[in-house]
This record gives structure tokens, sequence and C-alpha cells, in this order.
């Protein structure tokens, strides 16, 4: 039997989700490399709000959502914005989303979802401690924020859904005069707003930063600018990777791709249903009067987070397939949202536009299973909005179905082929 020191597991994709597969496998005394196609860590890991938010235990999917999805497809003037497109793969995956848009299939990934949203929240406490990392941890909580009375109101159905369900509260703040009191920053004359104060934010540029100092300080490798083109091999196992620069060889490999893992389905013998959800963020200085929770503004589903030195505004939804290109007018509806909540939306200079691509679920639900064309290759992907938030419990669950461990969650709602 091969000893875990003599066992080498090659990691492909330098994101929050790789690495954290990477941390937990390497403290089973494996020798782990990763590879990335680009940069450790510059993808969707790095321009995101940085919210680890158990409160984010409901999907995309879900009642109503279709007729919002058909507002995106003729407007660019809503948060989830769709670009009419010709791929096949595309609509197959829009009328699997459909379908799940229902209460049942609602409620059944929100449970699964809070199973990977409790771990991680304990994992992330447990290992900022243990590797002391300076990331900006802050555990104020999360603010939703709204400008309608009856949204807000509208909102108290699902705080009771999600207490009753899932034991995730929020605290109301009802009335302008009391949500100014308790956030300066925000304009007076709005609703109200649910404090969810179990959840935490950090700086993900920091976070990816130090996971690299310790993953490097532990003896983990770390190759940029390999991209991987497909699995060499024989039978069932796969031997190594072949890259766009020099195969890399190993006896375990975990595919932790994001929004790219489509491209290996024929390598990895299964469909990986996940489209690019291009998202947006802005970041700047913080502005003279600087919120001090994070917080989501609810109509316009732009996000705000303070940081220690900066401040960013994020979000928005938009399938508009592998296009890279920063598009001005979603940059612009960040901006003109936070207006309508802030005193101080905005500050200068901005130090970085950024889009990226979240890999979305049809369901909600991330890929955390065995390939089914080799036994040594694994999938950990399409986390939709919530990579940072799932990233600990995802990379632990990965090294204990890799290694053989008894899983500290059940693996069996994010297995591949599930319906």
């Amino acid at each position: 039997m091969t000893s875990p020191s003599e066992t080498h597991s090659v990691v492909i994709g330098g994101g929050v989700i790789g690495a954290f597969t990477a941390y937990y496998l390497r403290q089973t005394g494996r020798q782990v490399t990763i590879i990335d196609r680009r940069t450790f860590g510059a993808a969707c890991s790095h321009g995101n709000c940085g919210y680890v938010s158990p409160s984010h235990v409901l999907p995309l999917c879900r009642p109503g959502q279709l007729a919002n999805g058909l507002k995106g497809l003729i407007s660019s003037k809503h948060a989830l914005r769709i670009r009419p497109q010709l791929s096949l793969t595309f609509w197959r995956w829009m009328l699997e989303f459909a379908r799940n848009c229902n209460e049942q299939q609602m409620l059944r990934s929100a449970a699964a979802r809070h199973t990977l949203l409790q771990s991680a929240a304990r994992l992330y406490r447990e290992v900022i401690e243990q590797e002391e990392l300076q990331v900006e941890w802050t555990t104020d909580g999360l603010m939703f924020v709204f400008r309608d009375s009856h949204e807000f109101e509208q909102y108290r159905k699902i705080n009771e859904l999600l207490t009753d369900q899932f034991g995730v509260p929020a605290d109301p703040i009802e009335g302008s005069d009391e949500l100014v009191r308790l956030e300066p920053a925000l304009k007076s004359g709005l609703a109200g707003a649910w404090l969810y104060r179990g959840d935490a934010h950090l700086r993900p540029d920091k976070l990816m930063s130090e996971l690299k100092r310790i993953l490097v300080q532990s003896g983990v490798t770390i190759l940029d600018g390999h991209e991987c083109r497909a699995f060499l091999g024989s039978g069932e196992s796969a031997t190594s990777v072949a890259t766009d620069s020099e195969p890399v060889a190993g006896q375990e490999f975990i595919v932790c791709t994001g929004a790219w893992t489509p491209m290996l389905n024929s390598e990895l013998g299964c469909r990986i249903p996940v489209q690019p959800g291009k998202g947006y963020s802005i970041t700047m200085p913080r502005p003279a009067n600087c919120p001090r929770y994070p917080m989501i503004l609810e109509e316009c589903h732009v996000a705000i987070t303070p940081f220690a030195d900066g401040y960013r505004v994020g979000s928005t939804m938009e399938f508009a397939g592998y296009d890279d290109s920063l598009n001005r007018t979603r940059l612009n509806y960040l901006l003109t949202g936070a207006s309508q909540y802030l005193q101080t939306p905005t500050a200068e200079p901005v130090e970085e536009e950024w889009c990226g691509w979240r890999p979305m679920t049809t369901d909600g639900l991330p890929y955390l299973d065995r390939s089914p064309r080799y036994r040594n290759v694994w999938v950990a992907a399409g986390h939709n909005m919530l990579g940072i938030s799932m990233a600990p419990a995802t990379g632990r669950l990965m090294m204990e179905l890799i290694t053989d461990q008894t899983p500290h969650i059940d693996p069996q709602p994010y297995r591949i082929g599930r319906r």
C-alpha cells in the first residue's frame, strides 16, 4: 500500500476551492501540486465581495425567478442580465434551471447549501486562528437593506423560513430612524434592513495571498501558466495531466476549475452543467462616510463591502457566455444602485474595475464527486456565488472522500449525475 508521503495529489485550479483542497490534502502528508491556467488566486477568488455568509441558504433557482430572467433578457437595467445566445448548451442549462425553480427543489438545495455553509463558517474560524491568517476577518454580520416598505415586509417571510427550517435568523431594523442610527452611512428615508449577525467577511485577495503563503511553507508546489488540456493514462487511472506546458504526473487529480469545468467534460466522462455567470466589482478607497457593515442593497442586488483600507461595490449576474470584457453598462449599474442607498456611495480614485465568471449550476449546488471515467480523478466545482463561503468545507470534504475517511458532511447531495 502506498503511504501518504508517497502519494502525489495534483489540484487543477488555483482559486479558493483548489487552495483549500490542497491545504487539507497536504495535512494528510501527501505531496501536493497546484496548477493554474493563469495565476494562483487571480480569477473569481480575487475580485468578489468577500462574504462568508451562512445566510445565503436559498439558491438562485426559486419560485418567481423565471420572471426575473425574462426581464433580464429584454433589459440591461436588472441585476440578472441574460444576453441572447445561440449556444444549445446554454439553453439546455436554462431549461434545467427553469425546471428547478419550484419550492420543493429550492428547499432541497437550500438544505445541502446550509450544510456546507455552516461547516465552512466553523472551519474558517479554526483555520484563521490556527494559521494566524491576516485576512481582515470581520464578524459584524451582513445587512440586507430595503428602500421599499413592501419589499421589506415581504422579506419577513424569507426570514421566517430561514429561521424555522435552518436556524439562520436575522434581526429586523425597522424604519429609517433606527436604520440610520445603526448605520449612519445610509440615506434617510429607507424602509429598513435585516441583519444577519452570524455572517462575516474578509478581504479575498488577502485570503488568497495568505493561503499561498501557508501552502508554500508547508511544501505545496504552485505552477502558474499550466492549463489542463487532457488526462493521460490507461484504463481507469490517470497518470498525468497534459498541459500547455509540460505534463504533470500524479496519483490523484482534483479538478477545481470553476466556470471552466465544462471544457473538461469529455475528459471527465460526464456532463458538469455549469454556466459562467459574470459578476462585476469596483474597488476604491474608503468613502468619507464609509459603512461599518457589509450590505446587500436588495432592490438592485448591489453588494457593498468595507475593508480596513478599501471599499468594494460589486455583484450583478450576467449570462453572456465566456465573454471576459468589462461591460461599462454593468459597472455603471453598480454605481447607480449604490447611490440610491448610501450618502457617500463612492470615492476616488478607482483602484480596480473587475469582472469574473461564477460557476453557476442549475440547482445551486456544487459537484463534489469522483469522475465517472477515472477512479483517481475528482471534481470540486460549481459553487455558484458561494466559492469563498463554501471553500473550507469543500476542501475538507474532498480530502475525506479521496482518503476514504468518514465524511464530516453527507456528500450525496453533491454527486455527479444527480437529478
